[in-house]
């Protein structure tokens, strides 16, 4: 015997003596009273149960030891055992849970009959499983949490407890252990774990007590287990090497003999625990393998996917690393149990065994031709619809066989019977399919031959079972399908379904709420259990009997015969025969159209359905499609389309039937191109065509671009952002602007805004904007190409367009906002919305436009956008009347529309609140056609009224501006509207002088030879200075002195006097009054006097004075009638503007009602 070996037997000898001394004790010394006087202090106790909810291990043993036994205790027992539960949880080591177990052994020797029932009652529930609802609430993410600080905060209440039922504190009984407890505690946790998060419990629980509980010994090292053992040989070996110590396994180390007495659980206890155990094992491998299957195919599949498409895709992918750390945690909780149990592992198959069993291959040319089809299509169209039809579930594993009707005695003797029968059906499958092939054949002959003429015979088939329309069943009544009648109701209540009648009508009455793959799978195994010959019929008919408006429900139904038709054929076999009685008489009826045309496409969608299935043979949907295409016209060519569109995928792509089917496809094709058929009939062809054998398309080739333009797509795509817009300014700033491809990627990059996130557009208008500094060509191309982008989707109005088109006036808002462009060109594109594409720009109700519908709603939505992101600051001035007068024009735009959807109706009503808060919205096209007409009136008035004044307003109105730096942008929207008012992006004004660069983290002062320039300039200015310092203003001197040294009184009473002044001025002056009164001011003390002073009126004093009065009244009088005018021309300019957009003349809109 190895060192290792002999050292874990020791050491597991001397756990079993100890357990069994601290045992003994728990069972004599139960219930004594302590010998010694005990303290009833309420702060130790309170301190004592403190310390027991911090911890129970080793730091505290000594002293709660001390406490219990010098302590009453007796009216605290409830909270101890609370404290002692908390307590436990916080003893990870093997010395803890020993030190857990003394504390709580010497509680139950003092109070046996009140704390031990106690703690027991408290333990049971955390060792409890999460309950299910509380889990279907939780996402995955939130359950895995959930299931880990589950499995962590149990772990050592379940080593707790094994110990406490081992040293007899636990008990089943009186004079027995708590291995059964245990037992079931564990049955439980491990059978509501469906994702076997609690498996790490089981490892840990058989690591520490496989001996004890199972009669196993936990291996010392990793051990070899022969994959020929059977599941439970080797623990029986073991057992029987216990029993008798000089028989020793190969595989098992031996032990030292126990004595069966000694054993601290009884042995049928441990039988079970040890059969329990296994089958759990058993379930671990069956989903290891499952889980190993899915995980290769998942691989397969992508494998596929890379070569189809050249790359796998981020979900795919993460699906897969997902699938790959699930697989290999269950793979080692396996491997684990496998040698905790000593039982071998199962067997996973290997990817090329896997491949085997997948691939296959045709000797044949066409073959080969047709399995490119496969491998690049297969014959589903996605991963849901292949699961769907082909992984169906085995109710055997979920019925008893006795339901089944499976006889296990008669078996072999069954077994060779249906041998014999399948070989017989393949026979007479062959012969069927060999005379299909040479009557398709023979047809394709026939066409061939006749395709030369131009001659079509008919196709009808005049032999067997082909001459189905007979004229003595054509006045057959036409059945009418009824739904399935409800049972009558009983005259007795009754509150549950009793007998198999009664749960086989629930049963059914529910049916048609399965509607997905698990309602269905679960009905399935509810029928079975109610198997029987009259069930079955009752099912039958029930299916046969599905309401024509309901066929969602067939692909699941056709899914539970499927899962039926294993263990009970009987059920396809009718209801195929009933399919196909209906099939041929649909047949008969073709002259009925309209009537049976929802039947035919319910027989038809149940028979696809069936087929993917593979419960309808293929020779039986063959034929019928063989029917319809003998007689190719009327109402079979929507039963081939139909057939086409249910189940041709899934034939042409099956290796049993892709050649006969394909000549069959081939057969339609010739006669499609034969006959004459309406535009209905060709167009339902088509399509069902290429549904079931779409065109093969190339991988999609990714456009390649150098790395200069990768890299600016990432700095704007993915690094923009408001913390790193500064970075990516300087980065663009230092790439090679002489470059033309480089300032090619920049511009495509700054023109295409819908291709950034919606929220960063703003942040690509304030790179464009710090850009026009440095680059000012760069950012008029910029504007220019947006407003192209905006002018290409009025004239275009392609719905696929439409996110691009709402990010590019975004755009142009935020250029607007950045001052790269003017007003005008918002306000012309605002009126370009509402009247681009209307007859003479006149949006009219009942006026139909080719790119502006009465039901199309974007240039609603363009407008609102605009407005969004703009209008607000057109709220003073003469663009607060300009928005004014096209918020008046939008509301009659909006009357020439349909009733506005609510998402529309919403958004415009917020736009016009955030703007207008008081506008006052109109309820008719009446009413704001009328405002519009008075609204156009009022500008042709203005306009005609100043057509006299209009060249010296202009002139005088743009010097004015230009000294007023608060109405710098209504000047440049004067010039553009008055020179280019077709172009208004052609000669716009500049930018502002004052520019704002947010980050200049460079260097940008002036070069040496600025500095000595400035060194110059500033000494010839102080040089200048001497001699202009001496120099005074004379107005800047009177007003400084009437402003600052006049006082108050005084200066009203001069005013008074030179009005007095000016009346007798203008008076004559024969009296010899040409004087000039002057105040001078005296000053005594703290206290001003004024004397008047007359000068003669032709001194130079006089004449300066008077002349410089009459200057600044002149200058006056010239300002307050620019100021007056001001407004007035900005109006008669923008209607001139206006003027010349139109060519017709203004917008004049008269409603005649």
């Amino acid at each position: 015997m190895s060192q290792p070996s002999k050292e874990k037997e020791d050491e597991d000898l001397s756990r079993r003596t100890r357990r069994a001394a601290l045992k003994r004790q728990n069972i004599e010394l139960g219930g004594e009273e302590p010998t010694k006087a005990l303290d009833s202090s309420l702060k130790r106790h309170t301190a004592l149960i403190k310390r027991m909810r911090q911890s129970i291990g080793t730091d505290n043993h000594d002293q709660i030891m001390k406490d219990i036994n010098s302590l009453t205790l007796e009216k605290y027992v409830d909270e101890i055992a609370g404290a002692v539960l908390e307590g436990v949880g916080r003893c990870k080591t093997e010395k803890d849970v020993w030190s857990a177990v003394e504390v709580i052994s010497s509680l139950h020797r003092r109070f046996p009959s009140t704390f031990t029932p106690a703690l027991t009652a408290l333990l049971a529930p955390a060792l409890a499983p999460t309950p299910r609802a509380q889990l279907s609430a939780l996402t995955p993410e939130q359950r895995e949490k959930e299931d880990a600080t589950r499995v962590s905060r149990q772990r050592p209440v379940l080593r707790v407890c094994s110990e406490l039922a081992l040293v007899g504190i636990i008990r089943d009984a009186p004079g027995k252990s708590g291995g059964d407890w245990v037992m079931k505690t564990l049955k439980d946790l491990l059978s509501n774990d469906p994702s076997l998060s609690s498996l790490p419990l089981l490892s840990a629980f058989l690591k520490g007590y496989a001996r004890p509980f199972l009669g196993l010994s936990p291996p010392a090292h990793k051990q070899q287990i022969s994959e020929s053992s059977e599941p439970g040989s080797l623990a029986a070996s073991l057992s029987s090497s216990t029993a008798d110590p000089n028989s020793a396994s190969p595989h098992i180390p031996t032990h030292p003999a126990i004595i069966e007495s000694e054993e601290l659980v009884e042995k049928e206890v441990r039988d079970k625990f040890r059969r329990m155990c296994e089958q759990y094992f058993d379930s671990v491998a069956k989903k290891l393998v499952i889980e190993h299957k899915r995980l290769q195919e998942q691989d397969r599949r992508n494998h596929e996917a890379y070569i189809r498409s050249g790359e796998i895709f981020e979900d795919r992918q993460q699906q897969y690393e997902k699938m790959t750390k699930g697989y290999e945690r269950l793979l080692g909780s396996c491997q684990t149990l496998s040698e905790l149990l000593y039982l071998p592992m199962p067997e996973l198959p290997t990817q090329s065994q896997k491949a085997d069993s997948i691939l296959v291959s045709s000797g044949t040319g066409q073959g080969d031709a047709q399995e490119d089809i496969y491998t690049t299509g297969g014959k589903w169209e996605d991963e849901e619809e292949r699961r769907f039809f082909e992984d169906l579930q085995d109710i055997r594993d979920f019925v008893p066989n006795t339901f089944l009707g499976i006889d296990e005695k008669g078996g072999e003797d069954g077994a060779e019977k249906d041998k014999e029968t399948a070989k017989e059906d393949e026979k007479d499958k062959e012969r069927l399919e060999q005379e299909e092939a040479r009557k398709l054949e023979e047809e394709l002959n026939k066409l061939k031959m006749n395709e030369d003429t131009g001659v079509l015979v008919n196709g009808t088939a005049k032999h067997g079972d082909n001459q189905i329309a007979e004229d003595d069943e054509d006045d057959a009544p036409t059945p009418i399908p009824t739904p399935p009648k409800s049972p009558t109701p009983p005259l007795t209540p009754t509150l549950a379904p009793q007998g198999p009648s009664q749960l086989l009508t629930s049963l059914l009455t529910r049916l048609p709420d399965a509607t997905n793959r698990s309602l269905i799978d679960q009905v399935a195994v509810e029928f079975a259990f109610l198997n029987s010959k009259a069930a079955r019929k009752r099912l039958v008919k029930f299916l046969t009997q599905v309401p024509k408006n309901r066929t969602d429900l067939l692909p699941h139904y056709s899914r539970l015969v499927a899962t039926l038709n294993k263990y009970m054929p009987d059920i396809a076999v009718e209801l195929i025969a009933s399919l196909e009685e209906e099939f041929r008489y649909l047949q008969r009826k073709k002259n009925v159209v309209k009537e049976l045309s929802e039947v035919r496409q319910k027989n038809i969608a149940f028979l696809s359905n069936l087929t993917k299935f593979k419960v309808v043979p293929s020779h039986l949907i063959l034929h019928m499609f063989k029917v319809c295409l003998d007689d190719f016209s009327g109402v079979n060519i929507d039963n081939m389309a139909l057939l086409l569109e249910g189940c041709g995928r899934f034939l042409l792509r099956s290796d049993e039937t892709r050649e006969r089917f394909g000549t069959m496809i081939e057969l339609m094709r010739r006669k499609q191109n034969m006959q004459h058929l309406d535009q209905r009939q060709l167009l339902v062809l088509e399509n069902a065509y290429y549904q079931c054998n779409p065109p093969e398309r190339g991988p999609r080739e990714e456009k390649q671009r150098t790395p200069m333009e990768l890299f600016i797509r990432h700095l704007v795509y993915d690094v923009l952002s408001k913390k790193t817009i500064d970075k990516v300014l300087r980065m663009i700033r230092k790439l090679d602007w002489d470059d033309p491809q480089v300032v090619h990627s920049l511009r495509v990059v700054f023109t295409k805004a819908w291709k950034i996130k919606y929220s960063n557009i703003s942040l690509l208008a304030m790179l464009a904007y710090d850009l026009q500094r440095y680059h000012p060509a760069f950012t008029v191309d910029i504007v220019d190409q947006v407003l192209e982008d905006i002018r290409r989707g009025l004239e275009t109005n392609v719905y696929k367009a439409n996110q691009q088109r709402v990010a590019t006036v975004k755009y142009l808002g935020e250029l607007y906002i950045y001052r790269l462009i003017s007003s005008s060109i918002i306000f012309d594109t605002l009126w370009s919305l509402v009247t681009f594409g209307h007859p003479q720009g006149k949006p009219l109700p009942n006026q139909p436009c080719p790119i502006d519908m009465a039901d199309d709603f974007f240039r609603v939505r363009l407008v609102c956008v605009l407005l969004d992101t703009c209008g607000m600051c057109f709220d003073h001035g003469v663009q607060k009347k300009k928005l004014d007068n096209f918020l008046l024009f939008f509301q009659l735009y909006t009357f020439t529309k349909i009733d506005l959807p609510m998402d529309v109706e919403f958004m415009l009503s917020d736009s016009l609140e955030a703007l207008r808060p008081n506008l006052v919205k109109f309820k008719t096209f009446e009413d704001a056609a009328f405002a519009v007409d008075d609204m156009f009136d009022a500008a042709m008035q203005k306009t005609v009224g100043s057509d006299g004044e209009g060249d010296d307003g202009e002139d005088s109105g743009d010097d004015s501006d230009r000294e007023r730096d608060d109405d710098a942008e209504e000047e440049e929207e004067d010039d553009e509207e008055v020179t280019a008012p077709d172009s208004p992006t052609d000669d716009r004004a500049p930018s502002p002088d004052t520019l704002v660069v947010l980050s200049t983290p460079e260097n940008l002062g002036p070069s040496e030879e600025d500095d000595s320039e400035f060194a110059k300039e500033l000494a010839k200015m102080v040089t200048d200075y001497g001699a202009e310092s001496r120099k005074v203003d004379k107005r800047t001197a009177q007003a400084l002195w009437d402003s600052n040294v006049l006082p108050t009184n005084l200066r009203k009473k001069k005013a008074e006097d030179s009005d007095d002044e000016d009346e007798e001025d203008d008076g004559p002056t024969s009296e010899g009054q040409d004087i000039m009164i002057f105040t001078v001011l005296t000053k005594k003390g703290n206290k001003q006097q004024a004397k008047k002073l007359a000068v003669p009126a032709d001194s130079t004093l006089a004449v300066h004075t008077r002349s410089a009065q009459l200057q600044d009244r002149v200058e006056q009088q010239h300002l307050k009638r620019l100021v007056l005018d001001y407004e007035q021309r900005e109006e008669v300019e923008e209607l001139k503007a206006l003027d010349a957009r139109s060519r017709n003349g203004p917008i004049r809109i008269r409603y005649v009602g």
